[in-house]
């Protein structure tokens, strides 16, 4: 079986996260990924630990650059230049994060790319567009807290979430546009260019939150593990250990209440709707809870789960990777590699397919490690 991108040729000139998430992606199925970075240091991530594994290498950046083959280039340099444009100029797909206009004076900026490879999908991923935010340094704690994700996560104060997540949903929302792009040029031949931002990612990925500001003028505040709009549906007490309940409708609660040995609970008028629950949330928490704590989390969840109330402990990382392992999920993968004495273990793709599946095909590679193999696809010598 082949790659559902096989024959895909893309000029990765990204760093640190969501460019490279974007890129892994695609090279995952089936593209040629061609990763240019810095002479000597590499990308940005490459020094970003601990931790770092066995051979000495970030694992930050091993998570989101397999599949690609690493070629150094200094932009500045004519030689380097000239293999940077003549990539530039065979790519299908280029994806680049640089400050907006940075790349026009070494000629990879849109304009004069497209103008000798009027096919190109041009992916240029930037903090705050190529706009009057330009200026804007695009770091995902930055867009957390800019855009407003901060200020409904936390109990008591403003928290980041625990993972890059802006980043990583820009890469997410770039991979799509350049896929639907690639499927235009598919029918009319017709490159174009597709801008994804860290600010407008975030807040289409805001969703609910965000709708009830555009829809309703309301601003949405702290709430901890709570949900603005569903209740029970946050973290609770049980004997030995937190819990969460995420009780979606009115059947479920039903359920719940009588698994709780109190059925009364789903007919008070205080909780037998939704939007009553939501009113009255503080008194229904103290309900459960007084139920909750008489017995340890693992009971709970045999009986609810049984009961088709969804509910569940609070995994740490590792508990949850075991988790998808019992289901049969194969959340890791082993990537055998021939310039590597031993395979390198990495975090699955998460999309199965049928007939194109994702393939591992190479571990991430050193800076440079690929040059030869880089230019002979380019026809040009070693000099």
């Amino acid at each position: 079986m082949t790659g559902a991108l096989d024959g895909i040729l893309v000029a990765d000139f990204s760093r640190v996260l969501a460019g490279p998430y974007a890129t892994m992606l695609l090279a995952d199925l089936g593209a040629t990924v061609v990763k240019v970075e810095r002479p000597g240091a590499g990308d940005d991530t490459r020094s970003w630990g601990p931790p770092f594994t066995a051979d000495g290498q970030s694992t930050y950046f091993q998570s989101v650059n397999r599949n690609k083959a690493s070629i150094a280039l200094d932009l500045s340099d004519e030689a380097d230049r000239e293999i940077a444009v003549a990539l530039a100029t065979r790519a299908d797909v280029l994806v680049e994060n640089h400050k907006p206009g940075a790349l026009t004076r070494f000629g990879l900026d849109y304009e004069q790319v497209s103008a000798v490879n009027p096919a190109v999908v041009y992916c240029s991923i930037s903090g705050f567009g190529s706009g009057l935010g330009s200026d804007l340094p695009g770091y995902d704690l930055l867009v957390q807290a800019m855009g407003g994700l901060m200020s409904i996560t936390g109990s008591t104060e403003p928290t980041k979430a625990g993972v890059a997540v802006v980043d990583v949903l820009t890469g997410l929302h770039a991979a799509v546009g350049i896929l639907a792009a690639l499927h235009h040029r598919d029918r009319t031949g017709e490159g174009q260019r597709v801008e994804a931002t860290l600010l407008t990612s975030l807040q289409s990925s805001l969703v609910n939150q965000a709708s009830a500001f555009v829809g309703a003028g309301v601003v949405p505040r702290l709430m901890g593990n709570a949900h603005p709009s569903i209740s029970p549906y946050e973290v609770y007490s049980a004997a030995d250990r937190p819990m969460i309940l995420a009780v979606g409708n009115d059947g479920q609660f039903v359920r719940l209440a009588n698994v709780l040995g109190d059925p009364s609970l789903s007919t008070d008028p205080r909780f037998v709707t939704n939007a009553a629950r939501v009113e009255n949330r503080e008194a229904l928490t103290s309900a459960i809870e007084h139920r909750l704590t008489q017995r340890p989390a693992d009971d709970w969840q045999e009986e609810l789960t049984a009961a088709g109330v969804p509910c569940g402990p609070i995994n740490d990382i590792a508990q949850g990777f075991a988790l998808a392992e019992r289901l049969g999920l194969e959340p890791v993968v082993d990537v055998a590699d021939p310039r590597r004495s031993a395979p390198q273990r990495q975090v699955a793709n998460p999309v199965a397919y049928s007939r194109t599946p994702a393939s591992y095909r190479s571990a991430p590679s050193h800076v440079d490690e690929d040059r030869a193999a880089v230019l002979a696809l380019l026809g040009l010598g070693p000099a």
